[in-house]
């Protein structure tokens, strides 16, 4: 499989369920949205796409704080805690 061919269908997947959801807030506030309206938009939307990332620079002269290796972090809780997968499905 080529990667454009996935990240291609990634963008149109992503794109029909924002429309889908887009379609179900309308008819909810009651717009009236004929299927013959719904057949003339295209999934494959590429405006919002940002091809080249967006990546901000304004962090890169704040130094962080120095590291302290003598914290005092109590991981006690941790361990009395059930981290198991089934553990933590219970937690939430």
């Amino acid at each position: 499989m080529k990667f454009n061919a996935l990240l291609t269908n990634a963008v149109i997947f992503h794109n029909a369920l924002d429309i889908a959801e887009i379609v179900r807030q309308l008819l909810e506030e009651g717009w009236q949205i004929d299927p013959e309206d719904l057949a003339h938009i295209s999934p494959y939307l590429t405006e919002h796409i940002k091809r080249f990332g967006e990546y901000s620079t304004h962090e890169l002269g704040i130094q962080p704080e120095a590291y302290d290796p003598k914290l005092d972090v109590d991981f006690t809780q941790l361990r009395d805690q059930d981290l198991s997968v089934a553990g933590l499905g219970q937690a939430a």
